[in-house]
């Protein structure tokens, strides 16, 4: 980011200046868009995709098992039903992550308990993928969550509904850790630049700042207090942790934390009181945070309101034919 301007650089002195001005979001063109896909609605809070230089996957709805498409980003447009799939997992995939040192390597959790790695080939799948390169077992229940080591490469650590965090030795296939340091469901889990933190949020509410080498939870702290899931994020290099949540009246909240202190946050802010949980992500280029979260309750409002209208358009077209069958009988009757 550029540094804010000075008093001296700053010809509009009554006007506040801000480094964020000129950064705003802008819809592809429909060519440049991917249509036709059958996104999965198991992955409850977890984004369903992940994309690299190379490739975007996303997890999708099938019949039975689990499974996600890999598509090329240079192949856009309306995808066909039956393109290629990676099919390997035996219950709905909940999450995916593409290695950061290897393009063509994707890590997936699912339902079914397991951790699976994939070799995407360039140029996408040419048939069904159903043979991973290693099959990681460890959790006791379903892996909400993966994350890949940003510095040491071959490292991966996951999530599950058993309370626990593997870290896993990907090249040979071994478990390495296993942090058991949560009393209930993890919901987020984030690494700092170098990997040297975690950060992890869980349903008791509490945001924790974990060394992965000693297994030692360093930091501990209230996060939001609202019921519904929070999720927190690492900026980079920088020591601190954005997490969104809703405050005790379910209301949706950002805060900005201190690693070394969690006893009281830095910035905690309402932003609105929408029922959707909202997912951070940090772009490490322009040091800016990014918010997402699902628009259901908006996409039913909207479907709900285009009903509405469609019932309204076919009682005036009814009405429109008796009337139309009056003016014919009329105009019958005075010939």
């Amino acid at each position: 980011m550029l540094p804010p301007l000075t008093l001296k650089q700053n010809t509009f002195r009554g006007i506040r200046s801000s480094k964020f001005r000129h950064v705003y979001g802008k819809g592809a063109r429909k060519e440049n868009c991917y249509e036709n896909v059958l996104i999965t609605q198991k992955a409850h809070d977890t984004a369903a995709c992940a994309v690299n230089p190379k490739f975007v996957a996303i997890a999708v709805e099938v019949a039975g098992g689990g499974a996600f498409i890999v598509l090329p980003l240079d192949k856009t447009g309306r995808i066909d039903i039956n393109t290629p799939k990676v099919t390997g997992h035996a219950g709905p995939v909940l999450d995916l992550k593409w290695c950061p040192f290897n393009d063509n390597l994707i890590a997936s959790g699912a339902d079914d308990c397991t951790i699976k790695l994939w070799h995407i080939p360039d140029g996408g799948l040419k048939a069904n993928l159903t043979e991973p390169l290693a099959d990681l077992q460890g959790h006791q229940r379903r892996v909400s969550m993966v994350e890949w080591h940003p510095t040491a490469e071959n490292v991966l650590f996951s999530a599950g509904y058993d309370y626990q965090i593997l870290v896993w030795d990907a090249r040979r296939g071994v478990l390495m850790q296993t942090l058991d340091l949560h009393a209930d469901v993890i919901y987020s889990l984030s690494l700092n630049r170098d990997g040297s933190r975690l950060a992890t949020t869980s349903r008791d509410k509490r945001l924790r700042i974990i060394d992965p080498l000693s297994g030692k939870v360093l930091q501990e702290g209230l996060c939001h207090e609202g019921s519904k899931a929070c999720k927190a994020v690492y900026c980079g290099d920088t020591g601190l942790v954005f997490t969104t949540g809703f405050s005790r009246f379910s209301d949706r909240q950002y805060g900005v934390w201190d690693e070394k202190n969690l006893n009281t946050p830095l910035r905690l802010d309402t932003i609105d009181s929408s029922s959707g949980v909202l997912t951070p992500f940090y772009d490490h280029d322009t040091r800016v945070v990014f918010v997402a979260g699902k628009l259901r309750r908006a996409y039913t409002a909207q479907c709900e309101e285009l009903k509405l209208l469609r019932r309204q358009l076919i009682i005036k077209d009814r009405r429109i034919h008796e009337l139309e069958d009056q003016l014919n009988q009329f105009k019958t009757h005075h010939k």
